[in-house]
């Protein structure tokens, strides 16, 4: 009986009573699983559960798909809660993946700490993800398609349904009278899912009935070995992430083991992480790459460079060099593109002068043509020039503020005070997330 086996593998997996979130699509999966779970909380009432149903908007159905979720929430018993995202999709990203993106991003918003995300993935879900990992050329990791249980936000992803098969869903459906939306775009044979789903699935599942049971042994098997090489390498990604996100290539010198701590170190940033291609990519024209070069390569939102020894994960920013803004003592700045906030805060053990009164105090970010002597050190020197000596990448030189009293660079945020301008009555504090 599917509610007994539901059951089951939720008091398995969520032993601990707590709040269960349900994506609720309103498709066949999502819409057996709210049943389920609508059933699973009149048994067991010390667990909570919200169903969360995310509008696209991409279709011209999706405010009747949203009724409908109302309607059977409401049957149910689960309070539902309704997210409205925007999708854009680019070069660099498919509009399956914008929107999976999307709404993921929205889920996660309602999963807190010791709290559980639950989706309708089933078992030829499963088969047809490996599939398609097959089609890419993927390795252990990809080939171990969906987990059943994965960190979530700040709880877990929990996946009920991964070993029943589409046919179950249908007959508990039928069993149950309950109806559901059917997307019309799932009749699109453009997407390489639906295509399998539609043409390939059922021709190999006809000729080997058992081949979703042999697949999800494969898929398991490979996910225990792609945790295990993880468990390896972990103390060695341990040792060369620096403590501002990079990756220090200094002591990796053998391409395969080279290759799968990037790829882990992409997943410890939780950046979406790239195809075997794309990973080769990096390693070749990144990680390879001459010392004086700058190289880059460009990925699902954001960009993998080196300086020096290291590899940055960064994501791209608009031109700023332009950008200048007047500042005031003790009130922070929003800075452009996402580059954090800045202040300037009277303290009594600080490393910069007051301003004078009539002294304007501006923040801005174009380096050309300027040059300093920092507090402590010998000489003056081209602006760029320090900023390789103290080490900043050449994509952060124009993100990184200047500080001006007048005319005049007073403070570079992060490095350095320039001689003449120092006092202990004020602190130069910029706070920003440089990687992903």
């Amino acid at each position: 009986m599917l509610f007994t086996h539901f059951s089951d593998t939720l008091l398995r997996l969520c032993p601990q009573p707590s709040q269960l979130v349900l994506a609720l699509s309103g498709g066949l999966d999502s819409r057996v699983l709210l049943h389920l779970l609508g059933r699973f909380i009149q048994k067991y009432p010390h667990y909570q559960a919200l169903a969360v149903h995310v509008h696209h908007g991409l279709s011209p159905n999706a405010e009747h798909w949203l009724a409908k979720c109302e309607a059977w929430a409401k049957q149910d018993a689960v309070t539902l809660h309704c997210e409205r995202v925007s999708v854009q999709s680019g070069s660099r990203i498919s509009l399956e993946q914008a929107a999976r993106e999307a709404r993921y991003g929205a889920l996660a918003r309602y999963v807190q700490s010791q709290e559980y995300l639950l989706t309708a993935q089933h078992a030829d879900d499963q088969l047809e993800t490996v599939l398609l990992a097959l089609k890419r050329g993927s390795g252990p990791a990809g080939l171990a398609a969906m987990p059943e249980v994965k960190p979530f936000a700040n709880g877990l992803h929990i996946r009920p349904l991964l070993d029943v098969s589409r046919a179950e869903l249908q007959a508990y459906a039928h069993e149950h009278h309950l109806d559901w939306v059917d997307d019309e775009s799932n009749q699109d044979r453009r997407f390489d899912r639906n295509f399998l789903r539609l043409d390939i699935v059922p021709a190999l599942t006809s000729r080997w009935p058992g081949l979703r049971q042999a697949v999800a042994r494969s898929a398991a098997l490979c996910g225990e070995q792609q945790s295990l090489l993880e468990s390896l390498l972990a103390d060695k990604l341990n040792q060369i992430i620096a403590a501002d996100g990079s990756l220090d290539l200094s002591e990796v010198t053998d391409g395969k083991q080279g290759r799968a701590l990037v790829r882990l170190w992409l997943q410890h940033l939780s950046l979406p992480v790239p195809s075997k291609a794309q990973l080769e990519q990096i390693w070749r024209a990144v990680c390879l790459a001459r010392e004086d070069a700058n190289p880059c390569v460009s990925l699902n939102g954001y960009d993998i460079r080196r300086f020096q020894s290291r590899l940055y994960a960064v994501r791209p920013r608009p031109d700023v060099t332009k950008w200048r803004q007047a500042i005031t003592p003790d009130t922070p700045c929003a800075l452009p593109a996402s580059l954090g906030v800045i202040t300037l805060i009277r303290l009594s053990d600080g490393h910069l002068r007051s301003p004078e009164p009539d002294e304007r105090v501006w923040i801005a970010f174009d380096p050309s043509g300027l040059s300093a002597h920092p507090l402590g050190r010998a000489g003056r020197r081209k602006l760029k020039k320090l900023f390789q000596e103290y080490g900043v990448p050449s994509w952060r030189r124009r993100q990184t503020p200047l500080l001006f009293y007048g005319d005049k660079l007073a403070a570079v945020a992060g490095l350095f005070v320039v001689e003449g301008f120092e006092g202990n009555e004020c602190e130069l504090v910029w706070k920003c997330d440089h990687l992903h």
